[in-house]
């Protein structure tokens, strides 16, 4: 049963260890909510040891068809677009490479003329030799599609549901494929089927209430572990942040809020990854890099061409669906709309520099495809 299909009974949250996890989402008091802190801690060095992977995000295209009232690359609004060459997007990523990175996620918005599955394969083939971690957060796609993308090297699928709840997913989702929920929700299983073995999925925090939101993730993740438990598995909790649209969050999700769900994520869920974006200020990124996160962005870029400079004199303004040519004045330098503001500034380097005082081991990579190929 695909979990589209789980996810519209009603007893979908009634297991023992959702049960158990709603229970840690009840309020708590300071001391309660830090034995839980420091049981999230243990069960994280046990699991993942003294360990923070590192990865930074390369978009290659804001190009979209989909009107998403949240997000900056929403079809409507009136936003300077590129999508990166084959070419242009090996500069991005050799840049990344030189600061370290050999972990990297591919993002792009949701436009099969310009980001067919042919490209994000030739774009794969690129990056795969000296960027052994590839990951894809792209527009959902048929497991067939997949195929040859992880055949090039692809290794990671991550797609967030946006929002659990449905009928604030129909109001937010008003035009283009995105529209379907349940399409979206299986997208992990056929990623899986493809050979992906690594699945990363979420919800963005701020579009329903934060409890429900969370219960319904943790079922998701619960029903992967059973079925796709070949693979590896992450969580994100990103929070909205500014963007082109100015739209302003539906509920709040405050930090105290964020730290128990990522406590409740551990305690119930000891394997799963927990990813912490640039999203959040740098700040609450140390505060929580001990508690159970595991792996983090850093130095980010949320535009096309935001690491050099690539694609910036094939720049256009695309409202609605129809692009104008972008003329830039003297002097004047213009770049891809970012998908969003991030909050942490820091580079790479200061992030890696700032987690070894903390206790913590930066990793940059931690496999080789050539052990694979020697087992």
């Amino acid at each position: 049963m695909s979990f589209s299909q789980q996810f519209r009974d009603p007893a979908l949250t009634q297991s023992r260890i959702l049960r158990r996890f709603a229970d840690l989402l009840a309020p708590k008091a300071g001391p309660e909510l830090e034995t839980l802190a420091q049981r999230a801690e243990l069960l994280t060095r046990q699991f993942f040891g003294k360990t923070m992977r590192l990865f930074a995000p390369l978009y290659l295209s804001n190009e979209c068809v989909n009107i998403c009232k949240y997000c900056g690359f929403s079809r409507d609004n009136p936003i300077l677009r590129v999508t990166l060459t084959p070419e242009q997007v090996e500069a991005e990523a050799r840049h990344l490479a030189h600061e370290g990175f050999r972990n990297v996620l591919l993002v792009a918005g949701e436009h099969p003329k310009f980001v067919s599955s042919d490209y994000l394969a030739q774009v794969t083939a690129r990056l795969a030799g000296f960027i052994p971690a590839l990951s894809l957060e792209v527009g959902p796609m048929e497991t067939a599609e997949y195929e040859p993308i992880v055949r090039a090297g692809a290794e990671g699928l991550v797609v967030y549901q946006e929002t659990y709840n449905r009928t604030a997913y129909a109001e937010l989702h008003t035009a283009g494929p995105k529209r379907d929920f349940d399409w979206r929700l299986d997208c992990p299983e056929r990623a899986y089927a493809a050979g992906f073995k690594r699945l990363g999925i979420g919800a963005l925090f701020g579009l329903a209430p934060w409890q429900e939101e969370a219960l319904h993730l943790a079922a998701h993740v619960d029903h992967l572990l059973r079925h796709c438990w070949k693979a590896s598995l992450t969580v994100s909790l990103p929070r909205l942040r500014p963007a082109a649209g100015s739209f302003e969050p539906r509920f709040a999700f405050d930090d105290r809020a964020l730290v128990q769900v990522i406590l409740a994520l551990r305690l119930c869920f000891p394997q799963v990854g927990i990813v912490l974006s640039t999203r959040e200020p740098a700040v609450l990124r140390d505060r929580l890099a001990r508690l159970g996160v595991t792996m983090m962005s850093a130095g980010s870029h949320t535009e096309p061409g935001g690491y050099t400079g690539a694609g910036a004199d094939a720049l256009h303004l695309t409202q609605r669906g129809k692009a104008q040519p972008v003329i830039a004045s003297e002097g004047e330098h213009l770049s891809a709309t970012e998908q969003f503001a991030i909050s942490d500034e820091r580079s790479a380097a200061e992030v890696s520099a700032r987690l070894r005082e903390l206790g913590l081991e930066p990793v940059w990579k931690d496999w080789d495809a050539a052990l694979a190929g020697a087992a």
